[in-house]
């Protein structure tokens, strides 16, 4: 049976927190009067994992949608740019970790509620690769679907062919827990990332236990 890992990004892979509030704090400070005080860092962890539509009416709850869409989008497009040059920062070993994975013949994917162009900058800024015999084999998000996180999962599972019974998502929140669920995988909560989780299959306290957890589980 093949054996499949599908990830987050943002709480899971790393943390672009301090990179991300920077960028969208430029953006916003060409629209005075959008928001009463700058971005911060507990901001943004409040708002990560969330789609860009559920952020844009968290931050800017007093614009019509057309304005709050029209900053959203400038932020999105910036902070792609931003983290090319200003690293988020990758959890330790995580890069390691996930070649050590792949030279054991496990399958590696991501999905996330990001933009287009996110998860392809975090895999520049890791020296990481997309494709068959890549570091990933396939990733998806919200920017490119519009879609929510279960349902992006559940069709990235039918485009690559990925059992059930072969899979797992890890993910830091709840919403990732949920998103798991709806598509009928196993969720792995990294439990060193910004959110809870409800009953997951089991937990990570560091991302470099991932290897040795799974040989624990159903791919032993």
């Amino acid at each position: 049976m093949e054996k499949s890992v599908i990830f987050d990004v943002d709480g899971t892979l790393w943390d672009s927190s301090e990179a991300v509030t920077e960028s969208w704090n430029e953006v916003l400070s060409r629209y005075p009067g959008c928001r009463k005080a700058p971005l911060t860092r507990e901001d943004m962890y409040r708002y990560m994992g969330h789609t860009m539509e559920e952020i844009g009416r968290m931050m800017l709850p007093g614009l019509l949608q057309g304005e709050r869409c029209r900053i959203m989008e400038e932020c999105m497009q910036h902070e792609n740019a931003y983290l090319a040059l200003h690293s988020g920062s990758f959890y330790p070993g995580t890069v390691k970790m996930l070649r050590i994975l792949r030279e054991e013949g496990i399958r590696l994917y991501i999905v996330s509620n990001c933009q287009k162009g996110y998860i392809e900058t975090l895999l520049h800024c890791g020296g990481l690769s997309l494709g068959e015999e890549g570091d990933f084999q396939d990733i998806e998000c919200f920017g490119n679907t519009g879609k929510g996180k279960g349902e992006n999962i559940a069709t990235l599972m039918e485009r690559n062919r990925i059992s059930r019974e072969g899979a797992f998502y890890v993910g830091d929140t709840v919403m990732d827990e949920r998103a798991a669920r709806s598509a009928g995988i196993p969720f792995i909560h990294a439990a060193y990332g910004f959110g809870e989780a409800e009953e997951p299959a089991a937990r990570l306290c560091d991302i470099r236990e991932l290897p040795e957890l799974l040989k624990s589980l159903v791919f032993s």
